[in-house]
């Protein structure tokens, strides 16, 4: 698992942080945490502006 942080592009608001283990299980369980069934569940008007999703290199 890695930690992945989800980001809005236009306004840089984070969305979610947490554990994945890719890009895409971020996606849905930042929109499962929003009350969608997963990331394509999310309305267009909140992806039309852009999701991002980054992966954390986090050194202990």
């Amino acid at each position: 698992m890695s930690i992945f942080q989800i980001r809005q592009k236009k306004s840089g608001v984070v969305l979610w942080t947490g554990a994945a283990a890719d890009e895409q299980t971020a996606l849905d369980a930042m929109a499962r945490e929003a009350g969608y069934r997963d990331f394509s569940s999310l309305p267009d008007t909140i992806r039309a502006d852009g999701i991002e999703a980054a992966k954390l290199d986090l050194i202990s």
